[in-house]
């Protein structure tokens, strides 16, 4: 399919040798002899021009006045302009409103090739830009949040509802591995700033010393090994969204400036003396209860309260096991894909084994399982024995251990779970069993009554103490 190119002129033989050379060159030309006529084919008749050629100034007025037009409902490619009496303010003009560039007449066809075939491939790289965002669109959207759970209904619905509302901050919680990610780009993609960049940072994954210059930026040397200046995280995502996850992980210093950053809507990177104007929708997320976290001073409280104007929980995959017919096909459909597979047929031993496990890992752990299944799998039937689950809880009638029936506790050595939360899962498990009473935890897990009830009010449960 050819490449359509619009020329806009309204001297007879200048257009037809024009259409004649561009017909050569592979294009396929639509012409226009006045800006009324350039204006219906681009408005009304939705011809969509790679590139756009045109004289300045036309019988009916500036061609610039049609640029800006169009500029504004995003229509038409580059543009590039002919003159044969160009102005200082009109080749400025021209520049401002986004033109690809701007020729004075008489113009050889070797220079205007040149032009036009740089022209053709700017406007083909934007075109794929679009394409691959209105992609992303389409993949993130609240129906990406699979389930037919009472619980996947609900938050597919306050998806819809928030990606409709122009928030400056939101908090996305639930365990990990829920899906916070997802969430954060289905309000991305799906809201008012779809077509602004959308910025991920894992507040966990950086040391506190590169974490302050990767999210505001620095001036040629603010320190050791600083040589040039680098926009930051929260600069980059001007216009658009940035997902900050385990915001719980940043220190109270960058707790302070990030306040200041949310409610000012500027920025000073480290080094610099100039304000930096940005606008943008901040999405934070965390495993942790932040609520907690701010009772016991290690979250600033005005932060907390500035960050949960709306908040988002996501439910657990052990509290939706119905979702799992949603979610498997499509997972083994894709491994299928990535690894030239063919697995067609999930036995009942295979889906009684999924149904009945707890998923301390939800949804990430899912998948991974999911992935070694069909990996390893030698037929189109998914075998039962490369699922490899943990029991996550003993058969019933199994009474050979001690209080409650269970001395053991299962805990994933996938990275799923922080060393706090294995902690905290196991004193949540050790009260669990002793009906809340320190003192018997205390015996169950082997320490002093002292030492777990520092632990017991550091994670916020509840105990008879």
């Amino acid at each position: 399919m050819s490449d359509t190119l619009l020329l806009i002129e309204d001297e007879p033989l200048l257009s037809a040798e024009l259409v004649r050379h561009f017909r050569r060159a592979g294009f396929e030309v639509v012409t226009a002899g006045s800006l009324g006529e350039a204006k219906r084919l681009l408005l009304n008749d939705d011809v969509q021009p790679l590139v756009v050629v045109s004289d300045m100034s036309l019988p009916d007025g500036n061609a610039l006045d049609l640029l800006e037009a169009t500029r504004s409902v995003a229509v038409g490619g580059e543009w590039l302009f002919l003159t044969g009496y160009g102005s200082i303010a009109d080749s400025v003009r021209a520049l401002r409103l986004g033109a690809f560039d701007f020729l004075e007449k008489p113009c050889e066809l070797e220079r205007l090739d040149l032009v036009v075939a740089g022209a053709a491939r700017s406007a083909r790289a934007q075109r794929q830009l679009r394409e691959r965002a209105a992609a992303e669109n389409r993949r993130y959207w609240p129906e990406a949040f699979v389930g037919r759970s009472r619980a996947a209904r609900s938050v597919r619905e306050l998806l819809a509802r928030l990606a409709r509302v122009p928030l400056s901050t939101l908090l996305v919680t639930g365990e990990t591995g829920t899906g916070k990610g997802l969430a954060a780009r289905i309000l991305h993609y799906s809201g008012a700033r779809r077509e602004g960049p959308l910025v991920e940072i894992n507040c966990a994954a950086l040391p506190h010393d590169l974490l302050e210059s990767e999210l505001f930026g620095h001036e040629p040397g603010a320190f050791t090994g600083a040589k040039g200046r680098r926009r930051g995280l929260m600069e980059q995502a001007h216009g658009g969204t940035i997902f900050l996850d385990e915001i719980g992980e940043l220190g109270m210093d960058l707790q302070a400036k990030l306040l200041t950053v949310i409610e000012d809507r500027r920025l000073r990177r480290l080094g610099g003396t100039s304000p930096v104007e940005i606008d943008v929708q901040v999405i934070v997320a965390s495993n942790r209860n932040l609520s907690e976290r701010t009772r016991a001073g290690e979250f600033r409280s005005d932060l907390y309260h500035r960050i949960t104007v709306f908040t988002l929980e996501l439910p657990a995959l052990r509290k939706r096991l119905e979702d799992l017919d949603d979610l498997v096909p499509p997972f083994v459909a894709e491994y299928n894909t990535k690894a030239g597979k063919d697995v067609q047929v999930i036995p009942q031993q295979v889906w009684t084994a999924l149904k009945s496990h707890d998923w301390p890992g939800n949804v990430r752990e899912l998948r991974n399982v999911l992935e070694r299944c069909v990996l390893l799998s030698d037929t189109q039937t998914m075998a039962a024995n490369w699922l490899q689950l943990q029991p996550s809880r003993l058969p019933a009638g199994n009474e050979s251990a001690g209080p409650g029936g269970d001395s053991g506790l299962h805990l994933p050595l996938d990275g799923s779970l922080s060393l706090d939360d294995m902690e905290r899962k196991i004193i949540g498990e050790a009260l669990e069993r002793s009906d809340h009473n320190v003192a018997a935890a205390a015996r169950l897990l082997g320490t002093s009554r002292e030492t777990l009830r520092y632990r017991v009010s550091k994670y916020g449960f509840k105990s008879e103490d």
